[in-house]
């Protein structure tokens, strides 16, 4: 059977109607379906029953780009240059996150997903590159079509990263502000760019634990690297759900 893959939406208000929905970007879905898992969305939730049922049915998590990240879950007051927080959101995407971890469950992290995934581990963020890391170049590409490439990542030999894209150095788009400062417990920056911002991180003490900077969603389609992420990612969960399956 094909992995079931959790993707934490975000709450926002529908333009046209003015009504309360929850939303994500259809890329993250199109991405795992084209990779061959089975993408389900996850509201924010209080813990609780609900939360943990839905838990008990994911062989992966992706956790997707979005709003900046509450900085007092680091530990720092936030800077004017923040953008506004979504608490339940955070909430849920850090006790889903931590809970993935310490069940071993497959975890891929995509632009907020990678600095979400290093907080959940202790680490913490530039709140803002421009303000905090004046020496980076524009990460944020404002005006740019989502495909295209802003920069190279150097990819670390021998990582999971590394191994999958198959090259050393690797083309992406850029649409951040934040990224990762004090990297979190357990974690490895396995791809930085030309300024040295940290592109790419992994758990390499678990199966498959790999978050990057960068917007793969928005590229795989036409880039067989950006696709052969998610064709790692799925085939993880399938490996996972294989192996939770002949343990019960």
């Amino acid at each position: 059977m094909q992995p079931i893959i959790g993707i934490p939406c975000f709450p926002m208000v529908r333009g046209d109607t003015g009504r309360p929905i929850y939303a994500s970007n259809q890329r993250y879905v199109q991405a795992v379906l084209h990779a061959g898992g089975v993408p389900i969305l996850i509201p924010p939730l209080p813990s609780g029953e609900a939360l943990t049922a839905i838990q008990e049915i994911l062989d992966g998590l992706l956790l997707a780009g979005g709003a900046d990240l509450d900085p007092t879950h680091y530990g720092e007051t936030p800077l004017p240059e923040m953008g506004t927080p979504e608490p339940q959101r955070d909430a849920t995407e850090l006790a889903i996150t931590r809970w993935a971890l310490d069940k071993r469950l497959p975890v891929l992290g995509i632009c907020r997903g990678m600095q979400l995934l290093n907080v959940a581990c202790g680490g913490s963020l530039y709140q803002d590159l421009p303000t905090q890391l004046p020496s980076a170049f524009d990460h944020e590409q404002q005006g740019q079509a989502r495909t295209h490439i802003a920069h190279e990542v150097n990819t670390e030999p021998g990582s999971l990263l590394a191994d999958i894209l198959g090259v050393q150095h690797v083309g992406v788009n850029s649409f951040h502000h934040q990224a990762v400062r004090r990297i979190g417990q357990g974690l490895r920056v396995t791809g930085v760019a030309e300024d040295g911002v940290a592109e790419a991180i992994e758990i390499p003490d678990l199966p498959f634990v790999l978050a990057v900077q960068y917007h793969p969603e928005e590229l795989e389609s036409n880039d067989a690297a950006s696709h052969r992420l998610f064709l790692a990612f799925v085939q993880a969960s399938a490996e996972h759900k294989q192996r939770t399956s002949a343990a019960h």
